[in-house]
């Protein structure tokens, strides 16, 4: 019998480069392991400068993104930007899903949706985290925008670094070996989990199994907790090799 087939919806950042690199290579590491196979599609959203203003004017093209990719008849949409969602006010991630899913509603072809911002804070939750520390790209105002995000959802930040990088396109370059020095200017005493990328754009994915193996603490990105609230929305089995504790299979 032929495993079935899944199409993965992704509503992204025009210039993110990283969502449609990581959340494939996911999944298609899971598809050495276990039976089910997936597509990949994707609609655009203009944004070049992670500025409030552009994430905002991106934020308002998401609908028309979410009315193309039904038109796909994806099983499942991820909204492939964290900070454009907390941005927007805390709490906002489940208007946001809820309004998605009502365009695939109206396009006769009903999806869920996901977004990076909620499927971290599940993802943390799932685990049972309480207290965390963070590496962000972003400028600090927007940084604190995501700790009061993170921290309103009842996850305490104990420390975080912000790496201010403005250029999204630059976000997107930034070597993820580099993250295996810069964890270590981040607090990590008493903490429950640690994000090695609050952020898509920022590569993250090679190195998470190799931190969590060092730090002896769970590990996740924003698109590790994306891909893993995924397999969560289709019914199918949250696992994936060398991602972390979170696509351990445990969670």
């Amino acid at each position: 019998m032929t495993a079935r087939s899944y199409r993965i919806g992704q509503i992204v950042p025009s210039s993110n480069t990283t969502m449609e690199t990581e959340i494939p290579a996911m999944l298609r590491a899971r598809e050495g392991i276990l039976p089910e196979r997936f597509t990949f599609h994707s609609s655009r959203m203009r944004m070049k400068k992670v500025v409030k203003e552009e994430l905002e004017a991106m934020d308002r093209d998401s609908d028309r993104c979410a009315t193309e990719l039904s038109d796909a008849r994806v099983d499942v949409l991820g909204y492939a930007c964290l900070v454009a969602i907390m941005s927007m006010g805390k709490g906002y991630h489940r208007e946001s899903e809820a309004r998605l899913h009502a365009r695939t509603v109206e396009n006769h072809a009903a999806a869920p949706v996901v977004t990076s911002a909620g499927a971290l804070v599940d993802g943390l939750k799932r685990m049972g985290a309480k207290k965390i520390s963070v590496i962000c790209p972003y400028m600090k105002p927007l940084t604190q925008l995501v700790v009061d995000y993170i921290e309103h959802e009842g996850i305490t930040v104990h420390d975080f670094t912000a790496l201010e990088i403005p250029d999204n396109l630059e976000v997107g370059r930034h070597d993820p070996e580099r993250l295996l020095e810069i964890y270590k200017r981040v607090d990590r005493t008493g903490v429950d989990a640690f994000v090695a990328s609050a952020c898509v754009q920022m590569p993250s994915l090679p190195i998470v199994q190799r931190l969590e193996d060092a730090i002896g603490i769970p590990v996740v990105s924003a698109a590790v907790c994306t891909t893993h609230q995924m397999l969560d929305r289709l019914g199918l089995e949250r696992r994936v090799p060398d991602a972390g504790a979170l696509l351990s299979g445990r969670y």
